[in-house]
């Protein structure tokens, strides 16, 4: 894979009050396996940037811990938990919403939605999101991840500065990122 432009980058509007991004992919896999890939830890642990504790039912409380040792660990909750169709989380203060719709052809749209209030992280948390579901996708596929730890990252960011605008491009990695360095 190469560092040419991304197509199919995030989209970001506001929505009650709060700023929302918007990532949609389809994947030639069943909504099973990808449901699998989005709630199952041994699964996470490939593409999402934490780890994800507690019980998977609404209501029930999480805990979310990056693998950077400076990174703060955050609580949160399950918000929405309808196997194979919507898990939705508070992480955070921000959520976090995660839907699977089948197609057709046996494949499946994945839909990432992550709500929050300050625009000037757009970019930021754009670029972080759109490369964990890169990683979703690479490891459905059996595929082995082409980038380095933050590659993705850092040319993706760059996209989302252009594509998203100085306004949402205010306030870059925490102090504990690695990309901040």
């Amino acid at each position: 894979m190469t560092d040419a432009p991304t197509d199919d980058l995030g989209t970001l509007d506001q929505r009650d009050g709060r700023w929302a991004l918007t990532f949609v992919r389809r994947s030639p896999h069943p909504v099973e396996k990808v449901w699998r890939a989005i709630t199952e830890p041994e699964h996470l642990a490939v593409w999402f940037p934490t780890t994800i504790d507690g019980d998977r039912t609404a209501g029930a409380p999480l805990s979310f811990s990056f693998p950077q040792p400076e990174a703060p660990p955050m609580e949160g909750e399950v918000l929405v938990f309808d196997p194979f169709e919507r898990f939705e989380f508070r992480w955070g203060d921000e959520v976090v919403a995660i839907e699977l719709s089948p197609l057709d052809d046996g494949g499946c749209e994945l839909r990432l939605v992550n709500r929050f209030d300050e625009v000037g992280k757009a970019a930021r948390d754009a670029a972080g999101w759109h490369a964990c579901i890169d990683r979703l996708m690479c490891d459905l596929d059996d595929a082995e991840w082409p980038w380095g730890p933050d590659g993705r990252w850092q040319v993706l960011h760059a996209e989302y500065v252009d594509h998203l605008g100085p306004e949402a491009s205010v306030i870059g990695p925490p102090d504990w990122h690695p990309a901040s360095a």
